[in-house]
C-alpha cells in the first residue's frame, strides 16, 4: 500500500525540522496525505503563528495540482497560463516556494508544506522532508 501513515509524516517532518534547526529558521511543517488531509503538522519554537495556515495550505496545494508550490508560482504570474489560480479552491492555494509532492514508486501520495522563512530556506527545508520519504 502506497499511503502514507504517521510514521512516516513524522519521518519526513523531523527531516524537515532538522534541516530548519541547520540554518537557524523555525518552520511550520505540514504534510498531507494523497487526499490533501493534514496528517501532521509541527510548529517550531519561535516560528510564526501565520505560517501555521500557510504552511498547511502550501501542501494541499502541492498535493491538489501534484506540482512544487514554487513552479506553480511561476506559472501563475500575469500573462502565464495559471494566472489567478491563487484565488481558487477557497483562496487555499499558495503560489510561493515551500510545497512538494511526496511519490513513492512513482505515485504522488501526498505533500508537504513549509513556511516561516525566506522562498528559498521554504523550499531547501521542504526538500529536505521529502528526501526522508
Amino acid at each position: 500500500m502506497n499511503a502514507l501513515t504517521l510514521a512516516d509524516a513524522r519521518s519526513i517532518i523531523a527531516a524537515a525540522e532538522a534541516r530548519a534547526e541547520e540554518i537557524g529558521q523555525p518552520m511550520n511543517i505540514a504534510v498531507v496525505d494523497a487526499g490533501g488531509n493534514l496528517i501532521s503538522h509541527v510548529r517550531m519554537d519561535g516560528a510564526w503563528l501565520g505560517s501555521i495556515d500557510i504552511s498547511i495550505n502550501k501542501a494541499f496545494t502541492s498535493r491538489a495540482f501534484d506540482i512544487q508550490t514554487k513552479d506553480l508560482g511561476d506559472n501563475s504570474q500575469p500573462g502565464n497560463q495559471f494566472y489567478g489560480i491563487h484565488a481558487s479552491n477557497h483562496g487555499r492555494i499558495m503560489i510561493f516556494a515551500g510545497g512538494v509532492p511526496l511519490s513513492r514508486e512513482g505515485q504522488v501520495v501526498g505533500a508537504i508544506g513549509v513556511s516561516g522563512g525566506s522562498g528559498e530556506q521554504d523550499q531547501t527545508v521542504a526538500e529536505a522532508g521529502a528526501a526522508a520519504l
